[in-house]
Formats: C-alpha cells, structure tokens, sequence
C-alpha cells in the first residue's frame, strides 16, 4: 500500500522558487520532492522527525 501524501498550497518568492527549481533540477529532483527532502534534513537535525521504524518499509 502507498504511503499516504498531504498536500497544501504553499506559495513561494519566485526568486526563492527559481533557486529552488535549479537546485533540485541537478539533484534530479521534482521541486516537490527536494523541499520534502530538504524539510526532512531539517526536522531530523533538529531531533523533530522519529527515525522510520523498521516495519514501515511497505511491506
């Protein structure tokens, strides 16, 4: 089973969205998926995010 997505509207700077386009563009990224893995970076080093438990790999 896919994992569930919650989605919202999120408006950006077009400068900041730009930037962002360009760095998930030579990570070959979506610009969605880099802001989600940039946030999950973010939230893990501030001890925010649970580390997944072994079972949650989708099986």
């Amino acid at each position: 089973m896919a994992k569930e997505r919650k989605s919202f509207p999120l408006r950006l700077d077009p400068n900041i969205h730009r930037a962002l386009e360009q760095w998930a563009n030579d990570e070959f990224r979506s610009v969605n998926s880099h802001i989600e893995y940039l946030l999950r970076e973010a939230l893990s080093k501030a001890g925010r995010l649970k580390p997944p438990r072994k079972d949650d790999d989708g099986t």
